[in-house]
């Protein structure tokens, strides 16, 4: 039984289709890691996708934020502990607007959920399942204490895993949010070629941006290339609404 995510899920129940939506483990890396691959079950009619974003340490992105709301676009929004305690004003916009953002676990301080001592894109890792679980715990119990609701979805930082602790982090209960379409590569990419990757996404896709840096170009490539898939027709869903 888990403490925060209440009875637990069997990797076969995990396999039939408890999830929303199909995760697949991806390609192991060079560096022994896995970057998990998700997408929306497949159904007949428009273009649909699922819009997930990072709220890793750092700010708020207003232009992304007011555009979703603007557009009546709803995200998941994998969130932090420390990226709550230092922008209560955005987390206010975020739970202002409950039809339209559903706050996910990103972790508490936003160790990857990695084993050993290498560092991942700059950032120390968890090393431990310990670590790795006190890291979900910390993260949900603050989005417990703000929403009310216990996360059922982690999404480690930097999207990669130790594939041996992905098995655990189902047992707590959880579902691991992969993603199928990285679109800002950490937010390090020009507005223009972010807003190019979102205009080709596919029919299923998950898309995975952030919103904690409103002081970078990918920002506003994200705001603009989600409007462009708006005005071609394509739906979007939230994880916990995707059939």
């Amino acid at each position: 039984m888990c403490g925060f995510c209440g009875e637990k899920l069997s990797r076969r129940q995990f396999c039939q289709g408890v999830l929303a939506a199909p995760l697949a483990m991806g390609a192991v890396r060079k560096d022994g890691l896995v970057e998990p691959i998700l997408r929306l079950q497949p159904q007949s009619g428009p273009r649909r996708v699922a819009v997930t974003l990072d709220a890793c340490p750092g700010q708020f992105d207003p232009r992304i934020a007011t555009l979703l709301v603007e557009r009546n676009i709803p995200a998941t929004i994998f969130i932090t502990a420390i990226w709550m305690r230092m922008n209560p004003g955005g987390l206010a916009f975020f739970l202002k607007h409950p039809g339209l953002f559903t706050l996910e676990n990103h972790g508490a301080w936003h160790l990857p959920p990695v084993l050993g001592t290498e560092r991942v894109y700059g950032l120390k890792v968890a090393g431990s399942w310990a670590a790795i679980q006190v890291e979900i715990e910390s993260g949900a119990a603050m989005i417990h204490k703000v929403t009310g609701r216990w996360p059922g979805w982690y999404r480690g930082a930097a999207g990669l895993y130790t594939p041996s602790v992905v098995p655990q982090i189902e047992a707590l209960g959880l579902r691991v949010a992969g993603y199928s379409l990285n679109s800002d590569e950490g937010a390090s990419l020009p507005a223009a070629m972010v807003a190019a990757r979102i205009m080709s996404a596919r029919d299923g896709d998950v898309i995975e941006g952030h919103i904690n840096q409103p002081r970078r170009d990918s920002g506003a490539g994200i705001a603009a290339g989600l409007a462009a898939l708006q005005a071609s027709g394509v739906q979007f869903a939230r994880l916990d609404e995707a059939a």
